[in-house]
C-alpha cells in the first residue's frame, strides 16, 4: 500500500524540479546575462593615450611665445639661462675655456657640468643656452662628421662642420631652441678655424669669442691680456683667468674652469680648476686675502 504513496511522492519532486528548472531557463531567456568584459579594449585604449608632443609644432608654440601680430620671435616664457665659454686662435692654434654651472635664474641645478662638448678628436663644441639643445645637436653634430669621414676618406673641416650645425639650427628656428656655440678645430693645410653659431641663425668667423650671461667680465679680462704671439701656457692661463673673473662677477656661471687647447693633432684638456681654488690663489698673488663668505 505504500509503493504508489511513493511513488506519488517521487513523481511529485521530479515535476517541481522539472517546474524550477522551465522557469529559470525562461529567466535566462528574458534577461540574458551581460558578456563578461576585457579589462581594456586595445584599439580604445590606443586611441585615448596621451602621445608626448603635438602633431603640430606651431599649435603647441603658441603658449610658449608671444601672440601672432606682435613680435613672434618674443618669447612669453622666458628661460634665465646663465653660463660663460669663450674661445680665441692664437699662433700655436685655439684656446677653449668654460665653466661648469647649470643654472635656471637663482636656482643652481649642477657645478659639474661638461660644457666643451668633444664632437671629434679634431673638433670641439661649446655650449651655452639650453644644455638639452646643445648636447643633443653637438652630438648629432659629431655623428654627421663621422660619417662624412666614411664617405670622403678624409675628415670634416671646421667651417664645413660648422655649416652643418648652422643649417641645423637655421631650421629650427623661431621653434624654442636656445643655443649659443663655438666650434673649434684644426683644419689640414689651413690651419686653426673658430666659428660661431646659434639657434638665430647667425653664423661668423672670428679670433674670439665669448658667449653667455658671463661674457662682458671675460671679455674684459679677454681684451686686455690677448696678443697673438703667446706662449700655450700664458694662453691657457688668460683663458683660465677671464672665465674666473666672470664666475666671480656673475652668479649664473660658477663650479670649475676648463681649458682646452686644439693644436695640428686635435685636441688636449689642459686642467679643470675649482673656481674658489682659483679665487684664493689670485688673492695670494694680489697680496689681498679672501673673504670667509665667498664661496662660488
Amino acid at each position: 500500500d505504500r509503493c504508489p504513496l511513493i511513488m506519488a511522492l517521487a513523481l511529485s519532486n521530479a515535476f517541481t524540479a522539472m517546474s524550477r528548472e522551465a522557469r529559470r531557463h525562461e529567466r535566462r531567456t528574458k534577461n540574458p546575462a551581460k558578456p563578461e568584459l576585457p579589462l581594456f579594449d586595445e584599439e580604445e585604449m590606443l586611441m585615448k593615450f596621451a602621445m608626448p608632443g603635438p602633431n603640430a609644432p606651431d599649435d603647441f608654440l603658441n603658449g610658449a611665445f608671444a601672440p601672432k601680430g606682435a613680435n613672434d620671435s618674443d618669447p612669453a616664457l622666458k628661460f634665465l639661462h646663465g653660463t660663460t665659454t669663450l674661445g680665441f686662435v692664437f699662433s700655436q692654434g685655439i684656446i677653449i675655456a668654460v665653466d661648469s654651472r647649470a643654472s635656471m635664474g637663482s636656482y643652481i641645478g649642477s657645478q659639474t657640468v661638461k660644457k666643451c662638448i668633444e664632437i671629434t678628436p679634431y673638433l670641439l663644441g661649446t655650449m651655452a643656452g639650453g644644455a638639452a639643445d646643445c648636447q643633443f645637436w653637438e652630438r648629432h653634430l659629431g655623428r654627421l662628421c663621422r660619417l662624412y669621414e666614411l664617405r670622403n676618406k678624409e675628415r670634416i673641416t671646421t667651417a664645413a662642420a660648422s655649416k652643418l650645425l648652422h643649417n641645423i639650427m637655421y631650421s629650427y628656428k623661431g621653434y624654442g631652441l636656445s643655443m649659443g656655440t663655438m666650434i673649434a678645430g684644426w683644419d689640414k693645410d689651413i690651419g686653426p678655424n673658430l666659428y660661431y653659431c646659434d639657434s638665430e641663425g647667425t653664423r661668423v668667423k672670428g679670433q674670439k669669442f665669448s658667449v653667455g650671461s658671463g661674457s662682458p667680465y671675460a671679455y674684459g679680462v679677454l681684451d686686455e691680456g690677448y696678443k697673438f704671439e703667446m706662449s700655450i701656457d700664458e694662453a691657457c692661463e688668460l683663458g683660465r683667468r677671464s672665465i674666473y673673473h666672470a664666475t666671480f662677477r656673475d652668479a649664473m656661471s660658477g663650479g670649475r674652469v676648463s681649458v682646452y687647447h686644439v693644436h695640428q693633432d686635435g685636441w688636449t684638456k689642459i686642467s679643470m680648476d675649482d673656481v674658489q681654488m682659483l679665487h684664493e690663489k689670485y688673492m695670494k698673488e694680489a697680496g689681498r686675502t679672501t673673504p670667509a663668505w665667498n664661496h662660488m
